[in-house]
């Protein structure tokens, strides 16, 4: 792919990464009800793993951190990883009032993966003619 493919999937992950980074603090209580039983301090791994969303997706645009960026946002989709598991395993909605069908929390699980693929692919630095 062009590296303006590239550099247009940098910008759109980097903004989702911040756009849902700041989701953590704005609204939390959703993040919190899909953090597995066994994890403590739920709201706190919240608000820890909306900074790392907002710090990677900055970091992503920056060519100087943009490969510890890319190597922080894996970490950080791997981490995050058995919260998914638990909305998909126990159906959890972000909202009851509007839910979502329980495929699409299934879904969700091998989007993951994509996101890793991208993280990884978009912080690599450019080719060079």
């Amino acid at each position: 792919m062009s590296e303006r493919i590239k550099s247009v999937l940098r910008f759109l992950l980097a903004g989702i990464m911040v756009f849902i980074g700041v989701g953590h603090f704005v609204k939390p209580e959703p993040f919190v009800v899909i953090v597995p039983d066994f994890l403590p301090a739920k709201l706190a791994l919240v608000y820890v793993s909306g900074v790392f969303e907002i710090l990677g997706g900055v970091a992503l645009l920056v060519p100087l951190t943009r490969q510890w960026a890319g190597l922080g946002l894996i970490a950080l989709f791997l981490a995050v990883f058995p919260a998914n598991i638990n909305q998909a395993m126990h159906a959890i909605q972000f909202d009851p009032l509007h839910p979502a069908p329980e495929w699409v929390f299934w879904l969700r699980l091998p989007f993951q993966v994509l996101l890793i693929w991208l993280a990884w692919w978009t912080s690599r630095p450019q080719k060079t003619a």
